[in-house]
């Protein structure tokens, strides 16, 4: 199913989309590139720390260590919202087997 019909066929309620949160946290970090971003983050919060700035470098680690589990924990959401923009992140999401497409029992009821 092309983007075109699948964002036609889900504004009018005869899909739904089911999305495994834990796949989709691992499909959003890899696509992001967490692990390399959170330790740039946190070795940016210990040169702080050794260059004597001791309160702002435990904030940045702490920045660096909390804000990949937080994307993490809303990446369902996230890819929810953005499938129905982004034609690239929806064929990626089918390909990773992340986004799951399935016929809508009651067509009345919007997915």
């Amino acid at each position: 199913m092309s983007h075109a019909e699948f964002v036609a066929a889900w504004q009018e309620g005869r899909i739904a989309v089911a999305i495994d949160a834990a796949a989709a946290a691992a499909f959003l970090s890899a696509r992001l590139l967490l692990p390399f971003v959170g330790i740039a983050i946190i070795g940016a919060g210990i040169a702080l720390v050794l260059w004597g700035w001791i309160w702002s470098g435990l904030a940045l680690g702490a920045v660096g260590i909390v804000v990949p589990r937080l994307i993490k924990r809303g990446a369902r959401q996230f890819l929810l919202r953005q499938i129905a923009t982004d034609a690239d992140l929806y064929s990626a999401g089918l390909a990773a087997g992340v986004i799951t497409i399935v016929p809508n029992d009651d067509p009345g009821h919007p997915a």
